[in-house]
């Protein structure tokens, strides 16, 4: 993919779980490696109606270049970009540790 179609920034976040002053468990989202180009591409949209609400969800697609950390993304990690938390839902490699492809949903409600 050419440079020029990495027109967002992700970052990509962790889950962990460190020790507070009181060695109790401290659950929180680090950034995995530095803030990153991505490209993002709309796959669909939709929206639910339940209990008199209205929900929404917004099913993307970000291609990034493969380094050592976005070759790690997993489904337990979370995608940001534009404001917006996605929760990541697949990953697969692109070429030979070329591109890192990370299908990701949020909620717009």
């Amino acid at each position: 993919m050419e440079s020029g179609k990495y027109d967002r920034l992700i970052t990509i976040e962790r889950y962990t779980v460190s020790k507070n002053a009181m060695n109790e468990d401290v659950q929180t989202w680090a950034p995995l490696g530095p803030e990153r180009a991505a490209a993002k591409i709309p796959i669909s949209d939709g929206e639910r109606f339940r209990a008199d609400e209205v929900g929404s969800q917004a099913t993307d697609r970000f291609r990034t270049r493969w380094d050592e950390f976005s070759g790690t993304v997993n489904t337990k990690d979370r995608l940001i970009c534009e404001g917006k938390t996605y929760e990541i839902i697949g990953t697969k490699e692109i070429g030979r540790r070329k591109e890192v492809e990370i299908t990701a949903a949020t909620r717009s409600d």
